[in-house]
This record gives structure tokens, sequence and C-alpha cells, in this order.
């Protein structure tokens, strides 16, 4: 099995590719820092024998995801698993220099053109795609018309369910696509995502509020090698179990209409 994971540098990103070298799956690690992923391909190796291949790409530049791809169609005949983890959180508004709110782009713009540069050999191998959402999607509001909200209120954490609402949405296009697509809530846990928020500081210091990096992974691992990945196509997942969403986070409307919005973002039209 040849699983590609994105945000694999550190968090549930990292812990899920340790899990799954222990399974023998053939790893291929994608993050921004190299030291990073050397360290966590390093340790998958004492995991499970074979050294995971590492791939470097920032999602905030969708040039760099557009090469990422490149590269992944010209080392692999195959691909059996993507799973779309690559995320952030800023509460502060930022704009990368293709012009996109930076969460939008980085949680759902670059994850959207991956996975449909790579679509052909994904269908191909028949492959599941996981993408890391979270329950703040069941707050967002997103419009299609206005995925930076720059004729809304702006909220770092509204835009962040935003972006997270669009995987769910993404999901659902993916499926009706014919692809074994599905999403989850990984949990609370204590990383260092969205470090500095007052939420996160209340994650690490209240007791029972979060959960470690390896449960998330868990859930991961989960929808990558479990039958529930492939019967339950299009389902957003809590705790190994689809769950029921908003029809905002479901509605095959609002998923067409931001599949339309995110073609034109990254340059997929035509």
């Amino acid at each position: 099995m040849i699983t590609v994971i994105t945000g694999a540098g550190a968090g549930i990103g990292a812990a899920s590719a340790l899990d799954l070298a222990r399974l023998g799956h053939q790893i291929v690690l994608i993050g921004r820092t190299p030291e990073r992923l050397h360290a966590v391909a390093d340790r998958a190796a004492a995991a499970g024998g074979t050294r995971p291949d590492t791939l470097v790409a920032d999602f905030s530049s969708l040039d760099q995801v557009r090469r990422l791809a490149a590269d992944l169609l010209a080392r692999y005949e195959r691909i059996d698993v993507l799973v779309n983890n690559a995320g952030v959180m800023t509460p502060d508004r930022r704009t990368t220099a293709d012009g996109n709110e930076l969460m939008m782009q980085v949680n759902h713009l670059a994850p959207f053109l991956l996975t449909n540069l790579l679509a052909d050999r994904l269908a191909a191998s028949s492959a599941r795609v996981v993408t890391t959402s979270s329950r703040a999607a069941k707050f967002g509001r997103l419009d299609p018309a206005d995925l930076a909200r720059e004729r809304r209120r702006w909220n770092g954490w509204q835009q962040y369910g935003d972006s997270k609402q669009a995987n769910a949405l993404f999901t659902v296009s993916l499926a009706e696509r014919g692809l074994a697509a599905t999403c989850l809530h990984p949990g609370v846990l204590k990383t260092t995502f969205a470090d500095g928020t007052l939420f996160m500081k209340m994650v690490w210091r209240v007791p029972g509020v979060g959960e470690s990096p390896e449960a998330g992974a868990a859930r991961i691992v989960h929808l990558v090698t479990h039958a529930d990945g492939v019967d339950h196509p299009g389902r957003y997942f809590v705790k190994n179990a689809p769950a029921r969403v908003p029809r905002r986070m479901s509605d095959p409307a609002s998923a067409a209409a931001l599949w339309d919005a995110s073609a034109a973002a990254t340059g997929l039209t035509g």
C-alpha cells in the first residue's frame, strides 16, 4: 500500500505515519520542514523497517502544490491512499501570494488542487481519500462566493470553521465522482496546532479536555485500513463512526457550488 500523508512533519500526521508504517504501508511523508520530515522518517523506519520517502511542499503556495503533484505522479505508478491532513489556524487574517486567505488555501484549496491533480491516478488505484476535518465545521457558515470572508465579519475561528466545512463538502463531491472519500473529526488533541490561542491553552491546561495525537491518528488509520473507509463514501466520522451533520456540511448543491469556486481559485477551470 502506497500511502501519501500531508502535514506529516508533526502531530497526528506524524503519528499516523508511524502507525501505518508498523502495518506495512509504504509511506510518503509530505510537509514544509525537511528536518521534521526526516526525523519522522527515521522513526517510521525503526517502526516498520522501510524508510518512508519525503517530499517538501508548503501549501501556502499553489505552485508548490502543483510541483508536489507532478513529483508524486512521476515517482509512483499507483497511490492507494491520500491523507489530506495538512492544516493551519491563525487568529489574524493573512493572505497568500496566490491571493487567497491563508486558512482557506492551506486547509481546503491546496488539498482540493492536489487531489484533483492526482485524481486519475487515485481512481485507477481504487484509492481512499481521507481528509482531516474538525467539529468546527458544524459552526462554519461557508459562502462559496466569499471564501475569504471579505464581505463578512472576520473571526479566525469562524474562518477556520468555514475551511473545515469545506473539507466536508469536498468529501461529498469526491464521493459523487466515485472515490472512496471520507473525512473526520480527529478529536480535540494536545498538539502545537493553533498554538498560543486561548482555546489551545485550555486544552493543554484543563484536565480531561484534550487527547493525545496518537488518539487522533488512530481515527485516521481506521479510515485508511477499515472497511468503513470504503463503505461510507462522502461521510463525516467521529470516533470511528459516521456521524449526523448539519445540511450545510452534506448538501450536494452546496458541495457543487464550492467545487466550482475552488476550481476557479486554483486555476482548474476549463
